[in-house]
């Protein structure tokens, strides 16, 4: 990220108003823009020679050209590290990396064995985008990295084949039926997904995290002069309120953001194969009864289509649920922090991913 560039004077977060939904929506757009992945190494070094023109003073003010440079440094280069995220891993390459996991996952009667492999397959990817980007100053131990992969792997595979072996027994007529079993995916990925937030960061709910004093504007432009920014306000201590809100803040947020890419499009696709004309009338085609490879092509196109169109529309509306600096009255943390707040008694944290 740009804060990893040299000189002392920060950029703006962002040209929009994160402290609104629809502001965070936008820039959650500009965060998985996949155009960032075609900068190429030349595309990264002028923009980062540009942001660092900034940071240095050279140039006094945003321009459109230094928003984008911004945007293709900050979705590259690891904020601690200042080195280039593996490209499948970057949060801009998200929806491309997921697309054929999440095909896998959807597709109508995967057996045990397909389940079980597309739910490992779900997790090893997780794991490889949160160890990428996961807080280099303070990393992760491998023997915790393990335990958390080891528990996610088993609650989804435990959830899927559960509800897998639970539905066909239940009362409920066929129709239910089947649409129940296309919510089992999104059913055993949500679950793991939150428990593995929640295993990740227990240990900020013990330790606390960091919480500043809000500023206001005239205080935020008054650093802005002196080169600094809200991250070099001293701490006031470390909260364990803070830290549980941010946890279960961050494993509520999993499970938002698998909700669109995971129901959406099975139900659709359900939807067209059960309920539209033109579908049957393709599948009972000639041509397509006396190739049954190209009958089980057009649903997972379909499935491919729709997961594509969704993920690129839904994940930004998901991702801009909490804001990630969050915003709290001092009066409701802990007693040490009542009468500390800063601009309107609140004060901040960073919630995390």
């Amino acid at each position: 990220m740009s804060a990893s560039l040299p000189g002392n004077r920060e950029l703006p977060r962002s040209q929009y108003d994160l402290s609104t939904y629809f502001g965070r929506v936008q820039q959650a757009i500009t965060l998985t823009d996949p155009s960032t992945l075609f900068a190429g190494q030349s595309g990264l070094e002028n923009a980062k020679k540009l942001v660092t023109r900034y940071k240095t003073g050279e140039i006094k003010d945003m321009t459109p050209e230094l928003w984008n440079a911004k945007k293709i440094v900050d979705s590259t280069l690891h904020p601690d590290t200042g080195e280039p995220v593996f490209l499948p891993f970057r949060m801009s390459s998200f929806v491309l990396s997921n697309l054929v996991v999440t095909v896998g996952m959807l597709q109508p009667g995967l057996g045990t064995v397909g389940t079980v492999g597309w739910q490992i397959a779900n997790q090893s990817l997780n794991v490889a985008v949160n160890s990428s980007n996961a807080n280099k100053s303070s990393p992760m131990t491998t023997e915790t990295l393990a335990k958390s992969y080891g528990i996610a792997v088993t609650a989804s595979c435990s959830v899927a084949l559960g509800l897998n072996a639970l539905v066909p027994r239940l009362r409920v007529a066929p129709s239910t039926r089947n649409i129940l079993k296309r919510l089992i995916p999104f059913a055993a990925v949500a679950s793991a997904g939150a428990l593995n937030a929640y295993i990740m960061r227990r240990g900020e709910i013990t330790t606390g995290i960091d919480v500043r004093p809000v500023l206001s504007e005239a205080q935020k432009k008054k650093m802005q002069t002196e080169g600094q920014s809200e991250r070099d306000v001293p701490s006031l201590g470390r909260s364990q309120k803070a830290a549980k809100l941010a946890v279960y803040e961050t494993a509520a947020s999993r499970v938002f953001n698998n909700s669109p890419i995971m129901i959406i499009p099975a139900m659709v696709l359900y939807h067209i194969q059960e309920k539209q004309a033109w579908y049957k009338r393709l599948m009972a085609k000639p041509w397509v009864q006396a190739r049954p490879k190209v009958g089980m092509l057009v649903p997972i196109g379909l499935n491919l289509g729709l997961i594509t169109v969704v993920s690129f529309a839904a994940l930004p509306l998901a991702l801009a649920v909490f804001p990630q600096q969050q915003e709290i009255s001092a009066d409701d943390l802990e007693p040490e922090f009542h009468g500390k707040g800063g601009d309107g008694g609140k004060v901040w944290f960073n919630r995390g991913l």
